[in-house]
Order: C-alpha cells, then sequence, then structure tokens
C-alpha cells in the first residue's frame, strides 16, 4: 500500500502540471495586485489586462513600464492563461510617457558628474523600457489589444508588440518622440514596418508625429477591426479570445512562436524552425511515454522491495 503510493506521488510529481512551479505560478497571477493595471479573467483561459491610470491618461510612468513586465512574464508561465487581452480604463487608450518620469530621470542624471555613468544609466533604462514592450511579444500566448481614442508614443510601441489589434472609430495614433526631441528607441521602428509593410508611411509617421486616424489604421492593416464603440469592441473582441483560448494551447503557442520566427527570418529559415520545433515535441512525447512506461514502474518496483525491507527489518 505504501508502496503504491510512494509511486503515485513519484508519477504525479513528474507528470502533473499542477505540481510544478508552473502550477503554482498559474494559482497566483489572477490575484496580482498592480498600481497601474487592472487584471481580471472574465471568460474562462482569457485574461484581461487593463492600463488603469485614467486619471493620468494612462501615461506612462515608472510604475507602469515595471508593472507590465511582471505581469506578462507571469502570464506567459501560467497555464490557466491562454489569451490576453489588452485595454485602457478611462477616456483613452494612452497619452504616451508620464512627463514625471522624464523629470526624475533628469534629476537621477544631474546627480552623476561621470559622463560615462551617466550613459551607463540612460542605456540601461532604455533596454528596461525596451523589455517592458518585448514582453508582449516574447509571452506565447496570443496578446490581443484594443485601442479608443487616443495611442500616443509609448502607446504605439506596446500595441505594435502585440498580436492582434482592433480600435474604435475615434482611435488615432502618433510616432509622437520626435515633437519631444527624441527617436522612438523602444520597438515602434522596428515593429511598425513589419506590422504596416509600408516603409514611406512608416517614414513619414515617424518624421512628422502627425496622427494616424482610425481608418486610415485600417487601411494599412495596423488594425484589422474597427468598432463604434469601445463597448462593443471589447465584447466582441472577448467572444474572439474565447474562441481562440477553446483550440488547443500547444497548437496556438506553437503557431505564435513560428509566426513571430518567421516575421524576422527566410522562409526556408522558418520552415527549419518549425521542424526542430515539431522534432522537439516528438522527443519530449517520448520522454513522458518513457516516464510512464519505464520510470514510475521502475520506481514502484525499487519502492515495493525498499518497504518490504523495511518491514522484514522492523518485524
Amino acid at each position: 500500500m505504501i508502496a503504491k503510493f510512494a509511486a503515485s506521488l513519484f508519477s504525479r510529481s513528474l507528470i502533473s502540471p499542477s505540481n510544478t512551479s508552473i502550477g503554482k505560478v498559474a494559482m497566483s497571477t489572477a490575484s496580482k495586485q498592480y498600481k497601474t493595471l487592472k487584471l481580471t479573467v472574465p471568460k474562462p483561459f482569457v485574461y484581461h489586462v487593463e492600463l488603469n491610470r485614467p486619471d493620468k491618461l494612462n501615461a506612462f510612468n515608472r510604475d507602469l513600464w515595471t508593472e507590465i513586465e511582471d505581469c506578462f512574464t507571469s502570464l506567459n508561465s501560467d497555464e490557466d492563461c491562454r489569451v490576453v487581452v489588452v485595454s485602457a480604463a478611462g477616456k483613452l487608450f494612452t497619452a504616451g510617457l508620464d512627463f514625471t518620469s522624464m523629470i526624475e530621470l533628469g534629476q537621477r542624471l544631474a546627480n552623476q558628474e561621470d559622463v560615462a555613468r551617466r550613459c551607463k544609466i540612460l542605456n540601461e533604462l532604455i533596454v528596461e523600457f525596451q523589455d517592458s514592450m518585448s514582453s508582449l511579444e516574447k509571452c506565447v500566448k496570443p496578446v490581443m489589444c484594443l485601442i479608443h481614442n487616443a495611442c500616443i508614443g509609448a502607446g504605439l510601441n506596446l500595441i505594435t508588440a502585440a498580436d492582434i489589434r482592433y480600435c474604435t472609430d475615434d482611435a488615432y495614433f502618433s510616432v509622437k518622440e520626435v515633437d519631444i526631441g527624441l527617436a522612438a528607441d523602444i520597438g515602434v521602428l522596428q515593429r511598425l514596418p513589419r506590422v504596416v509593410g509600408s516603409a514611406s508611411l512608416v517614414n513619414e509617421l515617424a518624421f512628422t508625429a502627425r496622427k494616424l486616424d482610425a481608418m486610415e489604421a485600417k487601411e494599412c492593416g495596423l488594425v484589422n477591426r474597427l468598432y463604434t464603440n469601445k463597448e462593443n469592441m471589447v465584447k466582441e473582441a472577448l467572444d474572439v479570445a474565447e474562441e481562440i483560448a477553446s483550440k488547443s494551447p500547444v497548437a496556438v503557442q506553437g503557431t505564435k512562436r513560428s509566426l513571430v520566427y518567421s516575421r524576422d527570418h527566410s522562409v526556408q529559415e522558418g520552415l527549419n524552425h518549425i521542424v526542430s520545433s515539431s522534432s522537439l515535441v516528438d522527443h519530449y512525447l517520448v520522454y513522458v511515454q518513457f516516464v510512464v512506461d519505464v520510470i514510475c514502474p521502475w520506481f514502484y518496483c525499487r519502492a515495493h522491495h525498499f518497504f518490504q525491507f523495511l518491514i522484514s527489518e522492523r518485524f
């Protein structure tokens, strides 16, 4: 009896996700509390992340940058999450950069006399912000962004790292950095050309900081659906997310990995990548079957003899 229990426990510890660290992450992600984000689960396996600084027009401060990366890193490992929907509370999606963060950065740099150290601080901060935006792309779960009204600067960096984008009729977009004397450096210049497929349009937007309205955004492929209001957009997006969540998560996540990889590589490299990925899955399945068919029975046998030995020694 004890030997059977030991073998069963060993088998579950290897095979059942609920006994792994990933399973423990899954149980805690939905209950996480953030200062600048609101995280809910409106449908099974569908997580809804809202930018939640409506009084500050959802402007990106240091907390928001940090919490976005933390949130998507957690969701990436959360097996209860299969799709992520991103929207924003309040009257607009985001006004872009919170300039209080720039003031704080200026003060931090001013306190550092050494030029090399100033550069190091600035470089580390840029990489931190880049990682925050890239966390959407690195998350193996499909990410949908729902934009209403303004999506400026950092917001455009965020949504171009997503997989699916919808917006309302009143939405508009702007690569705003050039207007404040900066070159956009956290992802939009790298991702937007791949999203819309027109270097000329991207160059115009980046050089002029002009607004791209909802209709033009749909025509160029930045978004693929328009809605008259935010409520309808969120409702339909959650329905789409629910449909995606009903599919095999292994298939969906494998598809996203292949799409992201193929975007930055040649067709042949993409084909080679998916063959390699399929081979790894096959090897893993063989390993799991080996554990079930060989390792667990072997452990059961050893445990049985061990407990028999204990019993004979004791009695």
